[in-house]
């Protein structure tokens, strides 16, 4: 029996049938997708969709409701029935497809997608898509496209609205990317296609269809904000007044939370946000929450998370532990200030997943010696690191040794031996 069979033995034919729409509506569809959707006694989309393939539709029209959750709620009350959802090109590419997969089995779903607008806009470049960074800004932070800004890069950057395109060449511009080609392409597959090649900093591009993506062929003038993809990136790109994990500390201290993708990191005492900004630029789906108890630092935080392309990173103002309540268990904790307070340790030790690291950083004899407990009683890896840097010293150059740092990194047992 092969897998597609397996999935679906014991099973009832799909009663949802997800169809994916271009430009051109209905003299896009295939014969299949045209059958289902006259057959279909609910019709669900946005209301171009709707529109688009109106002429094809003989049951209800239902379109999306606000917020979007009423609707999921709408189509999973009606399993069973013949229902047909109307989406913009491949469903599950930055589509409704995967909200829905979220609420209904995939076996319960048939899916007839069309071609995305990445795929459409690389063909209408000539890019070869595995090549090419792709970004959805629809609905996000447009500084979202940072990580992807490097040197004699490809970007396609799907964008919300007609402002997207304006938008986006400003930020090119602020941030020494000015020089770079940025193509606009409008309505791709429809009656009204337009692709419109200029450079950001000129950009003067007006009406543009709100239905748009971006290309970017990145140039980096001087000065250019480029986030190199090393670990421990430079100190002078982050806005701090001092309390920063130092870039060789904080290398040393991502290597030791060995980030896996999908994972929660808590930051506490994060100060610049340093750590939990490079936890998540590791992976798109790496998740951090930063708490900090100064309301200075915190907004200095979220102005760095924006800075570097995180704009996820959410920020917790307050001290712990009070403010660790109520969050979600994390996968990885890293304590940089304030462990040696009271309950500190104790609360991120408790609320750490099974199988989770911890890494706690000391550079005073306090929270060192703090380390020292906890390293004795629980055992983990525990070093020292000792970084001197070249300075002046008179017309001449010396070491100037930096405060030492006390790292203790540990995992949470999988599984709790029952004591009696």
């Amino acid at each position: 029996m092969s897998d597609a069979q397996s999935l679906s033995a014991g099973k009832s034919p799909p009663w949802l049938t997800i169809i994916g729409l271009g430009e051109e509506g209905v003299a896009g569809l295939g014969d299949e997708a045209k059958r289902w959707i006259a057959a279909a006694s609910k019709v669900f989309g946005g209301a171009r969709h709707l529109e688009l393939a109106g002429s094809l539709i003989h049951g209800e029209r239902h379109a999306w409701l606000s917020p979007f959750e009423r609707s999921m709620e709408a189509v999973v009350a009606l399993r069973g029935t013949p229902v047909v959802v109307l989406a913009s090109g491949d469903p599950f590419f930055f589509g409704v497809g995967v909200t829905l997969a979220r609420h209904i089995d995939p076996v319960e779903m048939r899916v007839l997608p069309a071609p995305s607008s990445f795929s459409l806009a690389a063909s209408r470049l000539g890019w070869a898509l595995q090549d090419t960074a792709v970004v959805s800004l629809h609905g996000r932070a447009i500084d979202l496209i940072r990580p992807h800004l490097q040197p004699g890069g490809r970007v396609l950057a799907l964008t919300s609205d007609d402002e997207g395109p304006a938008m986006l060449a400003a930020l090119l511009a602020r941030t020494g990317f000015g020089q770079s080609k940025l193509t606009v392409l409008e309505a791709l597959g429809g009656a009204h296609e337009r692709v419109t090649l200029q450079i950001a900093s000129e950009f003067s591009l007006s009406a543009v269809n709100p239905l748009n993506i971006c290309a970017v062929e990145v140039v980096a003038g001087e000065g250019a904000r480029v986030l190199p993809l090393a670990k421990g990136l430079d100190d002078s790109l982050f806005e701090h007044d001092g309390q920063i994990t130092k870039r060789e500390i904080r290398a040393l201290t991502l290597s030791a939370l060995a980030p896996r993708r999908g994972e929660l990191l808590w930051d506490i005492g994060a100060g610049s946000g340093s750590i939990g900004i490079e936890w998540m630029l590791s992976d798109p789906a790496m998740k951090a929450i930063a708490v900090e108890g100064s309301a200075e630092r915190a907004e200095r935080i979220r102005r760095n998370a924006a800075n570097f392309g995180v704009p996820g990173l959410i920020v917790v103002q307050g001290t712990a532990p009070a403010a660790l309540d109520g969050l979600p268990a994390p996968d990885a904790i890293f304590i940089g200030g304030g462990g040696s307070e009271d309950g500190v340790m104790d609360a991120a030790l408790a609320a750490l997943k099974p199988g989770g690291r911890l890494v706690a950083n000391a550079v005073t004899t306090q929270m060192e010696a703090v380390l020292l407990d906890h390293h004795a009683r629980l055992g983990g890896s525990l070093i020292r690191i000792d970084i001197a840097r070249a300075s002046p010293v008179g017309a001449m150059t010396g070491w100037r040794p930096a405060m030492p740092v006390t790292q203790w990194s540990w995992a949470k047992p999988e599984f709790q031996e029952e004591t009696a």
